[in-house]
Parts: structure tokens; sequence; C-alpha cells
């Protein structure tokens, strides 16, 4: 008896539920490139923007990457999505602390940026990742006014993802969705090295 009162309190909530998102999706009627912004101290911020490049051409979506901050390294995402036709423009210096040279690292961002540009004003790319560009802008490598005036102006049906920590407040305000990793526990700190596949 117990256990029919439960069940039907249960399907009660779930209609209940059900009809709440039911309002929802029929409210949700705009169609448009979406801006989706990945920051936070956490790891996976560029793992999740490689997510929804993958599900993107798993749609048959055409879908092109700008790596700024990345090296010459192996890039498993990479490897994986150029097969697929995705096209990757890698900013290649590495890390700032590596390089130890601004003005390189400075004419290899706006060198990402101009292959950017070109992107963000194609109306055949359906979907951007700028995977770490924050970082560009924080260190003022690339002028944040020209990135809100390029995200402004792109293709009404292209979606861009923005990826890296510290994203600057205005593209944040501008963007559609905003996700924040937050750290919680990092293998690294415990002396764990980067693992193939896992980490890169």
């Amino acid at each position: 008896m117990t256990d029919e009162k439960d069940n039907d309190r249960h399907k009660a909530r779930m209609q209940e539920q059900k009809a709440k998102v039911d309002e929802r999706i029929a409210a949700a009627q705009e169609d448009k490139g979406l801006l989706l912004v990945l920051t936070g101290n956490g790891k996976g911020k560029s793992t999740s923007g490689f997510g929804t490049i993958a599900r993107a051409v798993g749609h048959g979506l055409k879908a092109s990457v700008v790596q700024y901050v990345k090296g010459g390294w192996e890039c498993g995402e990479r490897n994986l999505l150029e097969k697929h036709d995705v096209e990757f423009h890698v900013m290649g210096t590495g890390f700032t602390w590596e390089t130890q040279d601004k003005d390189t690292d400075k004419l290899a961002a706006q060198a990402a940026w101009e292959h950017s540009k070109k992107l963000l004003q194609d109306p055949s790319i359906d979907v951007v990742l700028l995977d770490e560009i924050t970082y560009m802008i924080t260190y003022k490598y690339i002028d944040l006014d020209e990135v809100l005036a390029a995200l402004t102006a792109r293709p009404k049906d292209q979606h861009v993802v923005i990826t890296g920590r510290a994203c600057h407040r205005s593209i944040i305000e501008m963007a559609d969705t905003v996700s924040e990793v937050r750290p919680v526990k990092h293998a690294f700190d415990n002396g764990i090295k980067a693992q193939q596949g896992i980490d890169w």
C-alpha cells in the first residue's frame, strides 16, 4: 500500500516537473548563433570546448579551432578532429613562461587573432573554438575592443566557444552561456605527471 502511495506521489511530482520543463521549452523560440564561455581556474575548459566541437561535427556542422597559448606538442583532439575536416590554427609559441619573450608571444598572438577574425567573418563556418584566447586579452597581446567588435559582427548563426581563465567581464556579459570550472582536486598537485590521452 505504501509503495503505491509513494509511486502516486512520485508520478505527481514528475508530471508537475514535466509541465514546467515543457513550458520553458515552448517559450525558448529564438534561433541564433551562441557565444559560450568556459572559464575558471579548474581543469577541463579546453576539453569541454573540444567536446562541443566534436558534437557539432557529429551533427554535420563545419567547425574550426584556433589554439592560443599551445605550443608545438601533440594534441589528441587535433589528431582526431583534423580527420573530420576540422581546421586548426595553432599559435605555436607555448606558455609565456617557456618562451620568456613578450614580443615574440605578442606577434604570435596577433597572427592567431588575424586568423580568428577571418573565421569570425566566414558564414560557412558553423562553430569556432577560440581556445585559451582569454590569456591573450589579459596580457593585452590582442585588443579587447577588437575582439568584442568581431564577436558582435560575426554571422548571425555562427556559434563561438571561448575558453580560458579570467575571462573579461565584457565578454561574459555578451555571452549567452557561461560556465565556470572550479578546482577541487588535481593530480598534478600531488606530484602525478600529465597523462597522455587524459591531460593532453
